[in-house]
């Protein structure tokens, strides 16, 4: 059976090769949709992560698996691994592989108001299991990390451990986003030690350093083995990564099945099982192989139309503030505590943010709902009783739209706010102008710079800490074109 999409009806089509030995049920139009709703969270964390991972041209790419890299500077726009990243804190990204062995991550303590770890598998619930908001950080801690698939360890405590944590999947970013308060030097070299002093460590290398080498005992493999290989070996056990819309049309079925072997479903969970009836009838299952030969031939170019809609709906919904207000605390959440619609939206918006008790993320529209575009210029004003509930600190960014990515600019300077330099007015309010030129009297701090062309922009700030009581009474400002 073939079904053809037009810009009108959404449809797919499913063409089944004779040569299968697995056929397909017809899908309908909703069934196609489902299909894609259940499956972009795992296509977007599969590509995040491993772009983090493995991407040699993203600047912030730990070079492997089980590998740490501290960007010890801020984000700017070569940055285009993920859609809307952070420019208000400094990262650290550690890529995790307990696909051999448990994996051990050393902190040292952080003199920072701010810093959480978060960790993030192909199913994209977020987790985190350490904030300063929680007490954490003031101290040298260490975490270990397996999953259930992790040879030869079931959870058990571990002398030297202080947090065992299990993750959902076998590749997981752990990921430290450290306000490392810039305006204070002394503070601000303490922190970017601190981030340079962190390490992973197979479980059997963290037992016999702990040791002294007295008593070593192997773990699941030869200490050293997942760090021993090389970049194109690390490459080569994944499927090719992409765009997300590039994995829908050309090897959806592919990154699929890598997918659910990699990651643990919850027989319970009626999210888990969602997906599985809907990928089951594909021919893609949990500890199977992939074999091109045996999973029904998929109309890629219908799948990528699909998933465009999609994005493009999710993305449109950021301008509705009731319903910004309404699902800002259901987004990044942990596994049970999330909706299909809000795991696959987040997917699209923002891969990878924060739970609401650790960081809000209102949107900055204008005031007649119209869209922003570089074609003009607007300001964002907050009187001193209008600035964001936060008890760490707060930051504006500044994104196109369509890719969310940071607006190029000599000056590198993509948000306002206290790690990003800002300047408040002698009452404590503030004015941040966007615009081709900085207008006279706007203090260069405040000043996002844009090219004058047809782009639409998007405005995200971001709100960490947040006090959630005076969130719940609190209005996000409201951009005006000059």
């Amino acid at each position: 059976m073939r079904y053809t999409v037009t810009c009108v009806i959404n449809a797919a089509i499913f063409a089944i090769a004779g040569t299968t030995t697995t056929s397909a049920a017809d899908l309908n139009d909703k069934e196609m949709e489902n299909l894609v709703l259940r499956s972009y969270p795992y296509v977007a964390m599969f590509n995040v992560n491993n772009k983090f991972a493995l991407d040699a041209n993203n600047p912030m790419s730990s070079g492997g698996y089980n590998r740490v890299k501290a960007n010890t500077e801020l984000a700017d726009h070569t940055v285009q691994a993920i859609a809307r990243p952070n420019n208000d804190t400094l990262y650290l990204g550690a890529m995790v592989d307990v696909t051999e062995e448990p994996i051990v991550m050393e902190l040292p303590a952080f003199d920072s108001k701010y810093v959480s770890l978060m960790v993030t598998a192909y199913d994209h619930y977020v987790n985190i299991p350490m904030s300063t908001g929680e007490g954490d950080f003031g101290k040298p801690s260490t975490i270990l990390f397996y999953s259930q698939r992790t040879p030869g360890y079931g959870g058990e405590a571990v002398p030297g451990v202080d947090e065992v944590f299990e993750v959902t999947g076998d590749f997981v970013s752990a990921v430290l986003r450290v306000m490392p308060h810039a305006a204070e030097p002394e503070r601000f070299r303490a922190n970017l030690a601190a981030m340079r002093g962190v390490d992973l460590e197979p479980l059997s290398e963290f037992l016999g350093k702990a040791d002294n080498g007295a008593h070593f005992v192997p773990w699941g493999s030869p200490p050293g083995i997942l760090k021993s290989l090389d970049f194109k070996e690390d490459m080569a056990r994944f499927p090719e990564f992409g765009s997300d819309f590039e994995i829908f049309e050309d090897r959806f079925l592919e990154v699929m099945q890598f997918v659910v072997n990699h990651t643990t479903f919850d027989p319970s969970n009626e999210l888990d099982n969602a997906l599985l009836e809907a990928l089951e009838p594909l021919g893609v299952e949990p500890g199977k192989d992939f074999d091109p030969e045996t999973v029904v031939e998929i109309d890629g170019a219908a799948l990528r139309e699909i998933a465009e809609r999609f994005a493009i709906q999710s993305l449109e919904k950021m301008g509705d503030e009731e319903f910004v207000s309404r699902s800002g605390f259901t987004y990044f959440q942990p596994k049970g505590e999330m909706t299909a619609e809000a795991l696959a939206s987040q997917s699209v918006i923002g891969p990878i943010g924060q739970p609401a008790k650790e960081a809000l993320y209102p949107p900055v529209n204008t005031g007649s709902g119209e869209p922003m575009n570089a074609m003009f210029d607007y300001e964002i004003v907050m009187a001193p009783e209008d600035m964001p509930p936060a008890r760490a600190f707060w930051s504006v960014t500044l994104y196109d739209k369509e890719n969310g990515f940071f607006i190029p600019n000599d000056r590198k300077k993509y948000s306002v706010g206290e790690n990003t330099g800002y300047k408040l007015d002698e009452d404590g309010g503030i004015r941040i102008v966007i615009s081709a030129e900085r207008p006279q009297g706007v203090a260069a701090e405040n000043w996002l710079p844009i090219e004058r062309r047809d782009i639409d922009l998007n405005v995200i700030m971001r709100i960490y800490s947040p006090d959630l009581e005076k969130f719940g009474t609190w209005q996000a400002p409201k951009a005006s074109r000059l």
